[in-house]
């Protein structure tokens, strides 16, 4: 009985403890802890966790804490220090301020090499490109600009070296084979479509003209076995050892007709 009632007195002090903190601590844990009800009067509640506004905050120093935010809107970020591990799913969502809630609006995924610069990245609407709006992934070096130089290679398909497929900013490696249940269309280049000299310009903001140089430098330095369909001429070329040949066609036969 004695033991029952301590018991109870016990609790009774912790709850009288424990709303006599919330009441009067806006600064420690509570005012970033929340616990909120689902809807109103509702018996359920989730937590939500915040941190403050500080645009003093000595992280803010960092590029790679400040590259894309506005200090002064942006809450500092919220630090998990250990592993991060659910049954569910990790989601990230836009808001009304979406601009300081991920980088520029557009980043949702970030992962830092071990030099703590270069970085995976996965971003959402950053361009609309053939009329629809474009998820992008790459893996981001050391240089903070758009240049070919600035991205690294991002492998798909299996962490062995020379195996699986490749890509860079302007380049493709597959390793593998390659299968397709359509068909291939080869790149339909003219001297509308080439820019000998690189641009000066940040490639992003100077991306058509960019992308002609580019055009330019994969057929320069293309290897045997190098194709592309020349427009201007209606023929399809080949580079055999170190020169361009063109490739012999021929009419289809009269039997053979397409739906299409």
């Amino acid at each position: 009985m004695r033991i029952t009632c301590l018991f109870i007195l016990c609790l009774v002090v912790l709850s009288f403890l424990a709303s006599h903190i919330r009441a009067q601590d806006t600064t420690g844990l509570f005012k970033y802890i929340h616990l909120l009800p689902a809807s109103e009067g509702a018996r359920n509640h989730y937590i939500e966790i915040s941190s403050d506004v500080d645009s003093t905050w000595w992280r803010w120093q960092d590029r790679g804490y400040n590259f894309g935010f506005n200090k002064k809107l942006t809450p500092m970020y919220t630090t998990i220090n250990g592993i991060l591990s659910t049954p569910y799913m990790i989601q990230v969502r836009g808001n009304e301020d979406e601009r300081n809630r991920k980088r520029w609006g557009f980043h949702v995924f970030e992962g830092y090499a071990r030099d703590d610069k270069s970085r995976i990245t996965m971003l959402v609407n950053k361009h609309v490109e053939e009329l629809k709006p474009v998820a992008e992934l790459y893996y981001y070096g050391t240089v903070y600009n758009h240049s070919n130089d600035a991205y690294n290679w991002f492998r798909i398909g299996s962490d062995v070296r020379r195996h699986s497929y490749m890509f860079s900013r302007d380049k493709a490696i597959f390793y593998g084979s390659l299968r397709l249940t359509n068909a291939l269309t080869l790149g339909s280049v003219g001297a509308e479509d080439i820019v000998k000299d690189e641009p000066k310009k940040d490639a992003e903001t100077n991306f058509d003209q960019d992308a002609k140089y580019i055009n330019y430098r994969e057929l320069a330095q293309g290897g045997d076995g190098t194709i592309f369909y020349d427009k201007d001429r209606d023929i399809v070329v080949i580079k055999i050892k170190g020169k361009w040949m063109k490739v012999a066609v021929e009419e289809l036969p009269d039997d053979v007709k397409y739906p299409f």
